[in-house]
């Protein structure tokens, strides 16, 4: 019988001494990323862009709908100058609302605006009732104040979710139009599969664009959420234990495979353009093998932006119709 219990006790001793040097194998700092590979599985590239797609076919056919009926809705465009990257973003927008069949509203205004031009256009659109949805496109020239003509779009047609009213109603829970890349994000997760509630998430970038709203989100969703970004100290020892670990900081190639730990899904939201073409804040090429998922750039993040700004505009529409149908 006593050599029985020490049989068993001595395999059970063996089959922890495995475990806790798998465990030191798979985690130290220092290792190397040729050792970390051997612990995960294949990477595979999250599909944002076929992911949008399905997303504006939904989007379509409601507005079709809407549209027998009587009512198409409406985004407006707003454009200060002639900033290169912001007439190509704009032109993408509106040649997205066209084809989700909806009404291209566009107002394109000189680079030396001021401030009372610019207020003067949002104030027109949102006093018109085939407008639905009103979109100022950041940045803007210096002379303009950007927070005080974002607040004069009314939360009603805030299709970019960015007001102050809309961050209040976002932070409080109550109904709204949420920011578009951050609620991208959670349409990627989602239509992953990935299970939020309860999961450990890391998200590097504190932006009032993507990664505070996002953390909104994700909290309402049951996940624990940790917030960093490219000034914490030891940033891998942050990121290291999320299941998820979204990059959001602006920072070319900051995330690596020192940050993601083996079977974590990677979400870039990062766009640069190199020499070499668009890339990220993550080293993709380094995390193959090691994450289990990862957005690529382009085509990740980027296509669930535009998807989300014409869901939030059919969205804000119907809202609109809601509110016209109660009595005065």
């Amino acid at each position: 019988m006593l050599t029985a219990l020490a049989s068993v006790s001595g395999a059970v001793h063996r089959v922890q001494h495995r475990l806790a040097a798998a465990r030191s194998q798979s985690s130290p700092p220092g290792e190397s990323f040729a050792e970390r590979k051997r612990f995960a599985t294949m990477t595979r590239t999250i599909k944002g862009a076929e992911i949008a797609r399905h997303i504006r076919s939904q989007v379509e056919e409601r507005v079709r709908q809407a549209s027998a009926g009587g009512r198409v809705p409406g985004l407006a465009t707003i454009l200060v100058g002639d900033d290169p990257a912001s007439v190509v973003y704009v032109a993408a927008k509106r040649r997205a609302i066209r084809e989700a069949g909806m009404r291209d509203i566009h107002r394109h205004l000189p680079h030396d605006s001021s401030q009372a031009d610019v207020a003067t256009v949002i104030d027109e659109l949102a006093a018109d009732p085939d407008v639905h949805g009103i979109l100022l496109q950041l940045p803007l020239p210096a002379q303009l104040g950007a927070a005080q003509l974002i607040d004069r779009i009314p939360v009603t047609k805030d299709v970019d979710g960015l007001t102050t009213a809309s961050s209040v109603l976002l932070a409080r829970g109550e109904r709204g139009l949420r920011p578009c890349t951050p609620s991208g994000i959670i349409e990627l997760l989602d239509a992953e599969g990935i299970q939020l509630q309860g999961s450990c998430i890391a998200v590097v970038g504190w932006g009032e664009l993507v990664g505070r709203p996002l953390v909104q989100l994700l909290l309402r969703r049951g996940a624990t959420v940790t917030v960093a970004h490219e000034f914490t100290a030891d940033l891998p020892s942050v990121t290291r234990p999320a299941d998820v670990v979204v990059a959001a900081t602006g920072v070319r190639g900051l995330i690596g495979p020192e940050h993601i730990k083996p079977g974590a899904t990677v979400i870039d939201v990062g766009i640069h353009r190199t020499s070499e073409g668009l890339t990220g804040d993550v080293r993709a090429a380094e995390l193959d093998g090691i994450a289990s998922r990862i957005t690529p750039v382009p085509g990740g993040v980027g296509p669930m932006t535009i998807a989300m700004l014409l869901v939030n505009t059919l969205q804000a529409a119907e809202w609109a119709a809601e509110r016209e149908a109660v009595p005065a």
